[in-house]
């Protein structure tokens, strides 16, 4: 087991399906003064196996994780298909330019240069270390205390995740099944995660693919809305006491000042009245039921297709009372 260092600050990560809120919510979060959020980090560093080597890394190795072109998401831009969490999606971008940095700053060149030679001076170490220095230095530089990850899809990084960082704890974002896969199958990312997961692989250009010429059933995404939610609950059995919690996008907009309340002291952040006032304009109500729009005949077999999920959601939230 890893030990954090005494500087490390208290880390937590938002997981779950995607199209769930989670992107609005890490604005949200961006908006509190003693919190680091971290939108979309994980998903810069492409997989678990990329960002966790069991070998140690050096400075230099570490860095290029964030300072050069995430491959995947470079040739999606390239191919004119960036997908909309890209805030600066320019071809040849760091990875860290994509995302995660114009979501803290204005001027994410500039923490760009100055972040470079300080970690490519680390010292050779076990990835986890590097990463937790890493929150320590984004905390420093942006004054924040504790240090929130959010990324979309990413249940898959949970096992990796508690395994690297023990005492971290674990927000389970979810929303209602068929709304979210309805979303899931509108967005480019999701329809390319579809065609991986029910043909592990695509032969031909995937971008272009994605964007004119292939069709997917829509229960095909609440199947996918179901697999991964069970998926979560699945990775994340037998965490100790106090160290996870279960958050609802629609319960987070029928109820934001109580919710977003739960949350901040639940990462250890103060839920601070003005940050509370803040939040709630970001929040539109009318976001939720978007599926029930549907006809009929559309509606019936998505609900089906996200039975399994919504069973194994209504028992964690019996076990979660």
């Amino acid at each position: 087991m890893v030990t954090p260092s005494a500087s490390s600050p208290p880390l937590t990560f938002v997981v779950g399906t995607g199209r769930s809120g989670s992107t609005l919510l890490s604005g949200i979060l961006r908006l509190h003064p003693d919190i680091l959020s971290l939108s979309e980090l994980l998903a810069a560093l492409m997989s678990p196996e990329r960002a966790f080597p069991e070998q140690p890394m050096s400075g230099e190795e570490f860095w290029r994780l964030f300072g050069e072109p995430s491959p995947a998401f470079d040739a999606m831009i390239r191919d004119g298909v960036a997908m909309p969490e890209f805030l600066l999606p320019e071809p040849g971008s760091p990875a860290l330019r994509l995302t995660v940095l114009p979501h803290l700053t204005d001027d994410p060149d500039a923490v760009l240069r100055d972040l470079a030679p300080e970690i490519t001076g680390w010292p050779t170490r076990p990835a986890p270390e590097h990463h937790r220095a890493f929150f320590g230095l984004l905390c420093e530089r942006f004054g924040a205390r504790v240090a929130v990850e959010r990324s979309g899809y990413s249940v898959g990084w949970i096992p990796t995740l508690r395994a690297a960082f023990p005492e971290a704890r674990f927000v389970h974002l979810y929303r209602e099944g068929p709304d979210c896969a309805l979303s899931m199958s509108r967005h480019v990312g999701y329809r390319l995660i579809a065609l991986l997961r029910r043909n592990g692989e695509i032969t031909t250009d995937p971008p272009r693919l994605l964007a004119d010429e292939f069709e997917l059933p829509l229960t095909y995404f609440g199947q996918l809305w179901s697999e991964l939610i069970i998926e979560g609950f699945t990775h994340l059995e037998g965490l100790p006491a106090g160290r996870g919690m279960l958050l609802s996008y629609e319960d987070l907009l029928a109820d934001p000042e109580g919710e977003l309340a739960r949350l901040a002291v639940f990462v250890g952040a103060d839920p601070a009245p003005d940050w509370l006032a803040a939040a709630r304009p970001l929040l539109d109500r009318s976001r939720s039921g978007a599926s029930r729009r549907l006809s009929p005949e559309e509606l019936a077999p998505l609900r089906a297709a996200c039975a399994p999920g919504a069973r194994a959601l209504a028992l964690a939230r019996a076990e979660a009372t």
